[in-house]
């Protein structure tokens, strides 16, 4: 990799010593070794020394400016987990040695009516994300893709010693972002659910579904990870392309309470829908570009509940982490080291991983 050099902003309140990452420096181009400059630990915030940071795939929408036009350099990374190294003088939640995490966000307002809720993701202000977006100070915010980061104790989750640090990243966003419509809509124990797409976020969302006590269902363009699903905890795989995937979607009509649909495909709507018993609920996760095309009679019938779903607050956050400690839930992975990041972006466009990558913060 080449080497490029981030410095602190005119307005930013400081510095520590250059930090080690990963920047992205153009929407065409690989992602290069950079130096940056975190600000200086002010009153509230936690300084972390990295240990991992997961790789989502909003990470790669980002860094390619495929959502929006990106600000380069920029460090992307909203997985991540380490050790308190320092503190602020009024923090209160955390202490050097704390093993701590930050998710998708990094600060809020914490004054309105949202952020008040714990709902920070909805915050009237606008929730500052944990990287590419204008924070208090006037800069942007750069991510976890680096040794270390400095955040408001506020935006900090306590990571439970009994999870395994490299596992525990994933949680941090593709955990609670199957886990906050799990909890929306009453999965327990009776509940059959069916989980659209077996990927970075569908097998987190069987594991956390069947750890309710539901019945797990995963559907899936074809059957070859039939054997992961279940092991995860599903009932069962049906596939859903072709002559078989047809059979399939008719032969399931009215099965399911909840359906998480986590791929980004624009769906035939009306008829995943009618996968729905009555009053039943999908929940758009995937987010497509594309318009979403759906009849309100698939609606009307019996009910149902369209909705989407995008991460959770702090509180939620801090559930699915306790939640995932107390019932032994962890994401599948693939340790990779700061050098692979490229190569792993590859091989994710490609589906090519079972089934999160996360990076080795001691090779920044």
């Amino acid at each position: 990799m080449t080497q490029t050099t981030i410095l602190p902003g005119a307005d930013d309140l400081g510095a520590l010593d250059s930090v080690k990452a990963v920047a992205a420096v153009a929407a065409d181009a690989p992602l290069e070794a950079a130096t940056i400059a975190r600000r200086a630990v002010g009153p509230r915030d936690v300084r972390i020394a990295i240990e991992y940071s997961g790789i989502c795939h909003s990470d790669i929408h980002t860094a390619r400016s495929e959502w929006s036009q990106a600000t380069y350099p920029q460090v992307v990374g909203h997985e991540i987990v380490g050790r308190v190294d320092a503190i602020g003088s009024e923090v209160t939640r955390y202490a050097v040695g704390d093993r701590v995490g930050v998710g998708c966000m990094s600060n809020s307002c914490h004054e309105c009516s949202a952020c008040e809720a714990g709902q920070e993701q909805d915050c009237e202000n606008g929730p500052v994300m944990t990287y590419g977006s204008p924070d208090y100070d006037g800069t942007i915010t750069q991510g976890g893709y680096s040794a270390a980061t400095v955040i408001d104790e506020r935006m900090v989750l306590r990571i439970p010693e009994s999870l395994p640090a490299d596992a525990a990243a994933p949680l941090l966003c593709a955990g609670v972002t199957m886990f906050s419509p799990l909890r929306r809509w009453n999965v327990g124990p009776d509940t059959k659910v069916a989980i659209i797409g077996m990927g970075g976020l569908g097998h987190v969302g069987v594991k956390l579904a069947a750890a309710m006590g539901a019945e797990v269902t995963v559907l899936s363009q074809t059957t070859s990870k039939r054997e992961d699903s279940l092991r995860f905890g599903a009932a069962e795989h049906y596939a859903t392309s072709g002559d078989e995937g047809k059979q399939n979607l008719k032969d399931l009509r009215g099965s399911f309470d909840v359906i998480l649909n986590t791929v980004s495909a624009n769906l035939p709507m009306d008829k995943y829908l009618a996968l729905l018993r009555n009053r039943g609920v999908f929940v758009e996760i995937g987010l497509p570009i594309e318009k979403l095309d759906v009849s309100a009679f698939s609606l009307a019938n019996g009910r149902r509940v369209l909705t989407g779903s995008m991460i959770g607050g702090i509180p939620e956050t801090q559930e699915v982490l306790d939640f995932c400690a107390e019932h032994g839930v962890t994401p599948e992975i693939e340790v990779i080291s700061a050098s692979e990041v490229n190569s792993a972006y590859d091989r994710v466009m490609k589906s090519d991983v079972r089934y999160r990558f996360v990076i080795d913060a001691s090779t920044f």
